[in-house]
This record gives C-alpha cells, sequence and structure tokens, in this order.
C-alpha cells in the first residue's frame, strides 16, 4: 500500500467523472450492517454502484447474484488492496468487523477515495487519530456510520436545549439496554467457515484459531475484533451524548465497572457496564445491559440529558422528548434523514463541513467507548462494598450503579459471589490523547499490528 499511495494520485471525484457524472460507490464488508450501505447507495440518484468486496466468497458471490438479477453488474474482490487499485471508483463503503475499520480508511485515503465507514470507526484510539490524519492529508471525504448526526429532530433538539430552555446541564447518561443470549461455550478450535480467506479476515488482528462457535457476527464480543456493546450499539447513543454536552476532545477522566454476568460463554467483553466519563462542565455517564431489563426514564437505547429545570430524553436516532422538572412533556421533535446521501453530498462538494458525522466526530465518540474499555480491562473483581467505597465521591456515578446493583439482583447475579470488576480511575491528556501517569492504560491506546496489515505510523 506504500507503493500504491505514491503511484495513484489523490483523485477528487469532479476529476474523474465530470461536474455532473455519477459517483461510483465500492461496498466493502456486508455480512451484516453492509447490506443496508448497499441498499442506501443503489437508491441514491447520481451513484452507481460498481464493485463489492468480501473476505467471504459467499457473502461476496451471493450479494453479486443478487444485485445482477436487478440489472446490477459489479466487480468483486475479497482483498480490499485490489479494489483500491481500481481507478474507476471514487468511494468506498465499508462495514467490515471493527478491526479493520481505522486501516481501510488510511489505506482508501492514500489511493484517493472517500469513504463511508462504519461506527466505531476504530478498533482502538491511536488507529482512530491516524485515520483522521489521513483523510486531512489527503483531502478526501469521511463520513462516520452515526446516522443519528443526519436526523433534522436532533438538531433542533439540541438547538432548543442550548438556548436555555431546561437551564444548565447537569449529566448526561447514554443508555445501551440491549438484551443478548450466551454466544455458548465451545471445546477446543471451531472449523473456518468455507469460503472465508481467514487471513484477510483477520488483517491486522492476531490470526488465532476460531474459538468460538460463530465467526461472523460474535467477533463483537472478542477484544481482538470487537469492542463489546459499547463499541457496537453503545457508540451511536455515545456519540449523541457527547455531541449534546458539545464536548470536542476526550475526557479528561474515565472510569469503568462491569462484568460478563449471569453467564459463562466464550465471549471476552463485558454484557454488563458503566462507563464514567468525568467531563468538568458535566459527566457522561454510559450503561450497557445486555440482560433483561426495564427501561431508565423512557428510554432503552438513547440518551437522557438531565437538566436544572427538567430532562431531555433521546429515546431513538430520530426523536427526543423535552419534560418539567414534575415531569410533564412540555416539547417533542421527530423525523430522520439520509446519512448516506449527506455523505455523497459532501463528496459533490469536497468540503468536509458539509458531512453530519465527519471522521473526527467518529474519532472522539469512539475513543470514549476505547477508553472506558480500558479502564475496565485494567480492572479487578471487587466485592460490591469496595466499589461502592471507591466511587462514593460521585453522586451520579454512585446512582447508576445503585441501579446496577438492583439490576443484577433481577437478573438472579450474586455480587458477592460473582463479583464485578472494578476499573481504573484513569486521567487523561486530552490534546495528546495519552494517559497521566499510567503506562499500561497508554499501551492499551494502540496493539500490535499483523503484518502485511499495519496501520501505518506516518500516513
Amino acid at each position: 500500500m506504500a507503493a500504491l499511495a505514491t503511484t495513484l494520485s489523490p483523485r477528487t471525484w469532479a476529476q474523474s467523472e465530470g461536474a455532473n457524472g455519477d459517483i461510483r460507490v465500492a461496498v466493502v464488508g456486508f455480512g451484516g450492517r453492509g447490506g443496508d450501505h448497499i441498499k442506501g447507495f443503489s437508491e441514491l440518484k447520481g451513484v452507481r454502484l460498481v464493485a463489492l468486496c468480501d473476505a467471504d466468497k459467499n457473502v461476496l458471490e451471493g450479494a453479486a447474484k443478487r444485485l445482477e438479477a436487478k440489472n446490477v453488474k459489479v466487480a468483486t474482490y475479497t482483498d480490499v488492496r485490489q479494489l483500491l487499485e481500481n481507478k474507476e471508483i471514487d468511494a468506498i463503503s465499508t462495514a467490515t468487523p471493527n478491526h479493520w475499520h481505522s486501516l481501510i480508511v488510511v489505506w482508501a485515503c492514500q489511493a484517493g477515495k472517500d469513504v463511508y465507514v462504519e461506527k466505531p470507526i476504530s478498533h482502538n484510539v491511536w488507529e482512530g487519530r491516524q485515520a483522521v490524519l489521513a483523510a486531512r492529508k489527503y483531502k478526501r471525504i469521511v463520513q462516520c456510520g452515526t446516522q443519528s448526526r443526519s436526523s433534522p429532530s436532533l438538531h433542533e433538539a439540541f438547538a432548543w436545549l442550548h438556548a436555555g430552555n431546561l437551564g444548565k446541564i447537569k449529566v448526561a447518561h447514554g443508555l445501551c439496554y440491549k438484551p443478548r443470549a450466551s454466544i455458548g461455550k465451545t471445546e477446543g478450535p471451531q472449523p473456518i467457515p468455507a469460503g472465508v480467506d481467514y487471513d484477510l479476515w483477520c488483517g491486522p488482528a492476531p490470526k488465532d484459531p476460531l474459538t468460538r462457535k460463530k465467526l461472523h457476527y460474535d467477533w463483537h464480543w472478542v477484544w481482538p475484533t470487537g469492542n463489546g456493546d459499547l463499541g457496537n450499539q453503545g457508540i451511536h447513543q455515545m456519540d449523541i451524548a457527547r455531541w449534546f454536552l458539545k464536548q470536542d476532545a476526550l475526557s479528561p477522566r474515565v472510569f469503568s465497572v462491569g462484568g460478563r454476568l449471569s453467564y459463562v460463554d466464550d465471549a471476552t467483553t463485558p454484557n454488563t457496564q458503566i462507563v464514567y466519563h468525568d467531563y468538568p462542565k458535566a459527566p457522561l455517564i454510559f450503561e450497557v445491559r445486555g440482560l433483561k431489563t426495564s427501561d431508565y426514564r423512557g428510554a432503552k437505547i438513547g440518551v437522557i440529558i438531565t437538566c436544572e429545570n427538567g430532562q431531555m430524553v433521546i429515546p431513538s436516532y430520530t426523536s427526543a422528548i423535552a419534560y418539567d422538572k414534575e415531569g410533564k412533556e412540555i416539547k417533542k421533535w421527530s423525523g430522520g434523514g439520509n446519512h448516506y446521501e449527506n455523505f455523497i453530498a459532501g463528496v459533490r462538494s469536497r468540503k468536509k463541513e458539509v458531512l453530519k458525522g465527519d471522521i473526527l466526530e467518529g474519532h472522539l465518540s469512539s475513543a470514549l467507548c476505547h477508553t472506558g474499555n480500558i479502564s475496565y480491562q485494567l480492572g479487578k473483581p471487587a466485592d460490591p462494598e469496595v466499589i461502592r467505597e471507591t466511587i462514593k465521591g460521585s453522586k451520579d456515578l454512585a446512582e447508576s450503579y445503585g441501579r446496577f446493583e438492583e439490576h443484577l439482583g433481577q437478573n438472579q447475579v450474586d455480587l458477592k459471589a460473582t463479583q464485578a470488576t472494578l476499573g481504573v480511575f484513569l486521567t487523561m491528556n486530552p490534546k495528546k490523547e495519552r494517559f497521566v501517569g499510567n503506562e499500561a492504560a497508554n499501551a492499551m491506546l494502540t496493539r500490535p499490528y499483523r503484518a502485511p496489515y499495519v496501520v501505518p505510523e506516518k500516513v
């Protein structure tokens, strides 16, 4: 790819197709969310889907045949590096597993392509910043798949809130209450599914034996490839919460507590978790619940902004409701937008300011998930009394932990017998995106990369 970057000069869409030509898009990775990318871009006027790429030949050939049945002929690739050499592609849209996201962004920018990349835009903090640097250096348009940013209703609710209608913000709660079943427990290495190029699939991650029943999707729940539900579903709500707090940097202090509780399986990421981002004006508290649960103040997968004179509940990607102190509804917003269309508008304009979910915004919100997970991974099992004593200095955090204990009790989890993990309070220099005084934590801001799938130090 270093050679590719020198032989392919970055092209703008206008140079390749002319001011009124179609934008030619390729979709990379579509065993899950990427199927919506294919549909979404296929439906846009002035956009042509011209190529597909997936490391699973069965997934690749199946999608190509379905498109052919609709009279859409596309080129097919299993290796994204070969796709990026194709000068007839203007932009790529990628929904690979998380561990591939940043590397694909960097390679695509070096090859002169614009990029729509699914959330989280990175598997760790450092590579996310490298993706931002690549986008800026090569002047590429790079959109993060946090589609809430294209919702007019949320922009209207944001403006209303920051006009002071509910007074000062006191705390923001992000919620990912999304019950998920155990992925099961296997014995020994499992066979790689037929048709999968496992070396390509692993990419930057270690090429270890498969030690879970399913290769696809369940990669979310193991650290080498996923980030748990905090970085899967939760990144959407983390992004909304940070946006509504008007925070444009990582938090100066972060802490997490949680565990994989109620069942024992092949997964390693927590299914129940609290992350506390100690922003000075108002904290951001994020809660993940993967077991059966009720809602919290009218939301399960959403955001709650608590203010001096009421609350704003954001229960979906496209709606918000404002309540006064007594809980009476005073205003409501609804209606979503088209995030793919916004990306194409950015490509046509060549202005990153047109994007609702620019790569920088995606990096910051993704990194908040990663730093929370770092605190958790550095932690140790602890008795509930020890956890309560550790966090008693924060009223809001203590309140969230109280509900955490109650929730687990309702799911027959005895925290005395099966202890939660008490994470480490970490202090960060937000400008440098480095932790202060904790080299073990700094080491987890990046990862060892497996050649040749290496995110470059210099993009």
